[in-house]
C-alpha cells in the first residue's frame, strides 16, 4: 500500500487511518477476500466513558471523510459544517462523531488506486467490485477496531443514506438511531441508467486506458468532466437553476453562434467538471457508481423490503425533499412504509425545497430542526446527559 497519489498522501496526513484485514481478510459480496486494506477516517470529539455517544456519518458519491474541517486536496471548507461543529446539531462536545471515506474511494481507503500486493502494481479495473454492503463491512471492521460496541446514531444523505439503511439491515444491534436523507432502498432504472453515461464518458475517453491510465501517465480528464457534468445536473433542480441561471449570457453581450460556453449555466458545468478531476479518480467513480446501482435491500431479503427491518429496534427518521427528482420523495415513504410493516420506531418529513437533491447539503432550517428534535429525543431516551 505504498504507492499512493498525492491525494492519498495528502488525505492520510491529515486524517487517522486503520490497517484492517491482515488475519482476517474483508469477503466481499463478488466473493473476494481483500486484506489487508485500509480505512481513512476522521473524527470529532471524544467517547464518553461507557462508550455510547459516537455517531457515524456516511458521505455520499464524491464525498470524503472530511466532514467538518478543511479539505487538504480542495483547501475548501468540510462538506456537512452546516450540522458538524462546536455549538451546532452535532456537537463535538457531546458527541464522537467518525466520518469514513469509503472503500474503492480514493482519499485514503483501499480502492482501485490501491498497489495489489499480490500483483505489485495498481489493482486498477483488476481492484474487485465493490458493494454498499461491502463499505458497511469496512465501516463495521473500524467501529470494532476502535472498541466501539454500537452507535448512538448512523446518519448520511444520498449513497450516504444508502449505508444508513444497509448498517440498519445488518447490524440492528449495532445502531440504536438511524437518519437516512434523500435516499432510497434500491437504485432506480432512471438513476443506473445515468451512472452508465457517465461510466461510459470515462471509459470513452482515449486517456484512460482501459483503467491503466496512471501506468500509462494520462488522466481521462474530459470523461471524468462530462461524468461529472451530468451527474451535477441530477444533483440540482430545474428550479435552482431557472432562479440561478435562467438564460444569461456568460461574459458576452450577445450569442457567440459557436460551441463556447454562450450561456452562464454552460459555464457553470464545466467548472463544476473541470475542478471534479482535480480531487477524484476516474477508476473510483466507477467503482463507487456500480456500487449505488446493485444497492437493493429488498431483493436482499427475499423481495420485501419490510423483511430487512423485522425485528429492529433502531429509531428513525427519514427525510427528503420535495424537489429532489434524483431520490424522489416516493422513495422515502416506501421506506417508511416497510418500516411501518415491521413494526419499527419511525419518524418521516418531507422537506418543502426547491433545491433538488443537494439540499440536504444546503441551508435548510426544516431539515436542521427536524434533525435536532430527533436527536435530542433519541440522545434522552439513550441516557446520554445534558442532551435533552
Amino acid at each position: 500500500m505504498n504507492d499512493l497519489t498525492d491525494a492519498e498522501r495528502k488525505a492520510l496526513a491529515q486524517c487517522r487511518h486503520a490497517v484492517l484485514g491482515a488475519d482476517r481478510p474483508l469477503r466481499l459480496d463478488c466473493g473476494v477476500d481483500l486484506g489487508p486494506y485500509r480505512v481513512a477516517y476522521q473524527t470529532y470529539g471524544e467517547l464518553n466513558a461507557d462508550r455510547s455517544n459516537a455517531v457515524l456519518i456516511c458521505h455520499a458519491l464524491t464525498g470524503d471523510q472530511f466532514v467538518a474541517d478543511r479539505n487538504p486536496v480542495t483547501g475548501k471548507p468540510g462538506w456537512w459544517e452546516s450540522i458538524v461543529g462546536p455549538g451546532k446539531i452535532l456537537d463535538p462536545a457531546r458527541y464522537f462523531i467518525i466520518c469514513t471515506n469509503v472503500l474503492g474511494g480514493c482519499l485514503g481507503t483501499t480502492g482501485p488506486l490501491d498497489t495489489d500486493p499480490k500483483a505489485g502494481q495498481p489493482w486498477n479495473l483488476r481492484f474487485p467490485v465493490v458493494t454498499i454492503g461491502d463499505m458497511v463491512r469496512a465501516q463495521v471492521a473500524l467501529i470494532d477496531h476502535l472498541g466501539i460496541p454500537d452507535l448512538f446514531c448512523v446518519i448520511g444523505g444520498s449513497m450516504g443514506g444508502m449505508q444508513v439503511l444497509e448498517w440498519t439491515a445488518s447490524h440492528p444491534k449495532r445502531v440504536f438511531s438511524a437518519v437516512p436523507i434523500a435516499c432510497a432502498a434500491r437504485h432506480s432504472a432512471q438513476n443506473i441508467a445515468f451512472h452508465e453515461v457517465g461510466r461510459q464518458a470515462i471509459m470513452a475517453d482515449p486517456e484512460w486506458k482501459g483503467g491503466d491510465y496512471r501506468l500509462h501517465q494520462t488522466m481521462p480528464s474530459r470523461g471524468l468532466a462530462v461524468a461529472r457534468m451530468t451527474a451535477h445536473i441530477t444533483y440540482l433542480s430545474e428550479q435552482a437553476l431557472q432562479r440561478k441561471f435562467g438564460r444569461a449570457l456568460q461574459d458576452r453581450n450577445a450569442l457567440g453562434f459557436g460551441f463556447d460556453a454562450d450561456f452562464q449555466v454552460e459555464s457553470y458545468l464545466r467548472y463544476q467538471g473541470s475542478t471534479f478531476v482535480d480531487r477524484f479518480d476516474a477508476n473510483s467513480y466507477l467503482y463507487i457508481t456500480r456500487a449505488m446501482d446493485y444497492f437493493d435491500l429488498a431483493g436482499a431479503h427475499g423481495g420485501v423490503l419490510a423483511n430487512a427491518f423485522k425485528g429492529s429496534a433502531t429509531r428513525f427518521c427519514l427525510m427528503s425533499f420535495t424537489s429532489d427528482w434524483l431520490f424522489p420523495t416516493r422513495e422515502s415513504r416506501a421506506v417508511v412504509h416497510a418500516l411501518n410493516a415491521a413494526a419499527a420506531n419511525v419518524s418521516f418529513v418531507e422537506v418543502d425545497s426547491d433545491k433538488g437533491h443537494d439540499a440536504f447539503l444546503l441551508d435548510e432550517p426544516e431539515m436542521f430542526r427536524t434533525l435536532s428534535g430527533f436527536l435530542k429525543g433519541a440522545a434522552s431516551v439513550r441516557g446520554l446527559g445534558g442532551l435533552s
